[in-house]
C-alpha cells in the first residue's frame, strides 16, 4: 500500500466551558491512504467533527501533528497554511455554506479566485460533473437542498484537491437525496482518485466506503474494513 496521504499523530484537542476543560480528542493516531474512502462514525459528542476540522486545518490541535500529502500542516504559517488548504484540501459542510448573493457558478469559482487562478472553465466543468450545468446562473435560494449540496461538492472539487473532507454532507437531506448525493460524492472521488473522509451518523451510508472508523469519547475504538 502507498504511503499515507493523511497522517495524524497524538492529536489532543479540548474546549473550555466556564472553568471546566473538556478534552474532545485524546491522543488520536490515524493513517489514511491515497484514494481511500473512510467514514468516521460514532455517537453525538464523540469528537467526529472536531477530528475532521483538526485534520483539515480548521482547528489547531493543542498537541500532535497532521501531515497532508507529506506536508506538516501545523508547521506552516497562517498564509502558507491557507494557500496549502486551498490547493490540497476540499471541504463540504452539512449546511452547504454557499454565499447567498452569488450564483452557483460564482460560488464554485471562489476557490480559484482565492488561489489567483482563472477557473471559469474548471468551474463550469465541475458543475457539469455534478449535473448542474443548467443551473449555473441560479442563486442558492433558487436551488433545492440537494442541488445546493451538489454545488458545494463542485466547489470543493474545482481545484482538484488530493483530499476531500465532508462533515455530515447528507445531514440536511431526505433519504432519496441523501443516497443520490452520497453516490455522486463516492463516484467523483473514485473517478479522480481523491481521498475522501466523511463524518456521518448514518451507519448504512458508512458501509459504502472502504473503511469505517468508530470514534467514542475522543478515541478511535475500532477501525473496520466495510467488507469485513
Amino acid at each position: 500500500m502507498s504511503d499515507p496521504v493523511i497522517q495524524a499523530s497524538n492529536l489532543h484537542r479540548s474546549y473550555r466551558i466556564g472553568k471546566k476543560s473538556i478534552e474532545v480528542l485524546h491522543g488520536i493516531d490515524l493513517s489514511i491512504h491515497r484514494g481511500e474512502r473512510v467514514f468516521l462514525c460514532g455517537p453525538s459528542g464523540a469528537g467526529k467533527t472536531t477530528l475532521l476540522y483538526t485534520l483539515a486545518g480548521l482547528e489547531h490541535p493543542e498537541q500532535g501533528t497532521v501531515h497532508i500529502d507529506g506536508t506538516d500542516l501545523y508547521s506552516l504559517g497562517p498564509k502558507r497554511q491557507a494557500a496549502f488548504r486551498n490547493a490540497k484540501i476540499g471541504y463540504i459542510f452539512q449546511n452547504y455554506l454557499l454565499l447567498p448573493e452569488l450564483t452557483a457558478f460564482e460560488n464554485v469559482l471562489v476557490p480559484g479566485a482565492i488561489g489567483g487562478v482563472d477557473a471559469d472553465a474548471a468551474a463550469r466543468a465541475a458543475l457539469e460533473r455534478v449535473g448542474l450545468a443548467d443551473r449555473a446562473d441560479h442563486l442558492p435560494a433558487e436551488l433545492s437542498g440537494g442541488e445546493q449540496q451538489r454545488v458545494a461538492i463542485a466547489r470543493a472539487l474545482v481545484n482538484h484537491p488530493p483530499v476531500l473532507f465532508a462533515d455530515e454532507p447528507t445531514g440536511n437531506l431526505d433519504s432519496r437525496n441523501s443516497a443520490e448525493v452520497m453516490g455522486l460524492l463516492l463516484g467523483l472521488a473514485a473517478e479522480s482518485g481523491t481521498t475522501l473522509v466523511v463524518v456521518t451518523h448514518d451507519e448504512h451510508l458508512a458501509t459504502r466506503g472502504d473503511r469505517r472508523l468508530i470514534i467514542k469519547d475522543g478515541t478511535i475504538t475500532d477501525t473496520t474494513p466495510v467488507s469485513a
